[in-house]
């Protein structure tokens, strides 16, 4: 499948009628599980991306060629629709020109942009956000740097946490007037919150992990895609430990037999037996 086909595949579920939540992946092996499993869309957010790659929180420490590096990865080997967290772009209105050629090259079906100071100013005791017009100035030039125009572009919003409904609203409502393709909407609490942001626009919005939300009300008010949060990352490490402290310990291997894939799991996750035939076809 091709990146253009990955993107309008994307877009098909933003216009459709069924609330998805993509799939949290982080490299190559974990986009191979998540695709086996049935899920088509993945998304990989800036904290995982800090923790995976760097084991640091999330303040932006990873750069771009390492951000496009990692979704290399991802594209690579898998069909996914690969949703992206792009943080603040990299810096300003230049930088995520840069951003979204880096990431859409590397395969990415949708690049979103968010209107948060990052990293945050050390002492900051509240979350910071850029004006309306910076903004507005990024998604413009995100919108002018794509060269494939089924590439989404989306403007996160996490003014809901700075700021009140109202105000939100209308950041929603100057986001969506420069021609983004949808909506990101961060630190939901309750269900009017989001009413005054749909009467804001008729853009699809995506929203991120709301527990306190229903799914289907979500689903009938036009929310396409619905973050679940980052559990497989953590999961992951869970396991990790788990196995390591068992080995450590003394544990013989052949008790982690039903916490562990099987071989045969293994090497299909690693695509064991198309790089066999390929060892016979041009190795023999």
């Amino acid at each position: 499948m091709t990146a253009n086909e990955r993107r309008q595949r994307l877009r098909a579920v933003l216009a459709g009628t069924v609330c998805k939540s993509p799939a949290t992946v982080f490299d190559a092996l974990s986009a191979r599980v998540a695709e086996s499993v049935g899920y088509e869309i993945g998304v990989l957010s800036g904290s995982v991306s800090a923790g995976t790659l760097l084991a640091a929180p999330d303040l932006v420490l990873q750069t771009l060629t390492e951000f496009a590096d990692q979704v290399r990865s991802i594209t690579r080997v898998s069909n996914l629709s690969l949703v992206l967290d792009a943080d603040h772009g990299y810096g300003n209105a230049l930088n995520v020109m840069r951003t979204v050629q880096e990431l859409e090259h590397a395969g990415a079906s949708a690049i979103m942009i968010e209107d948060t100071v990052m990293p945050p100013r050390f002492g900051a005791t509240a979350l910071e956000i850029i004006s309306p017009a910076e903004m507005v100035a990024k998604l413009r030039a995100a919108l002018h740097a794509r060269e494939d125009a089924s590439l989404v572009i989306i403007g996160r919003i996490a003014a809901l946490k700075a700021e009140d409904t109202r105000r939100a609203a209308e950041r929603a409502k100057a986001y969506a007037a420069t021609g983004i393709d949808a909506l990101f909407i961060t630190g939901l609490t309750k269900l009017e919150e989001f009413n005054a942001l749909r009467a804001a626009v008729t853009i699809p919005i995506i929203v991120g992990f709301a527990p306190m939300l229903k799914r289907e009300d979500l689903e009938a008010r036009g929310v396409r895609l619905l973050l679940q949060g980052h559990q497989p990352v953590a999961a992951a490490v869970k396991a990790l430990r788990d196995v390591y402290t068992h080995l450590y310990n003394g544990g013989a291997p052949a008790e982690l037999k039903s916490l562990i894939a099987a071989p045969d799991e293994m090497n299909r996750m690693v695509n064991g037996e198309q790089y066999e035939q390929w060892r016979r076809q041009y190795l023999s």
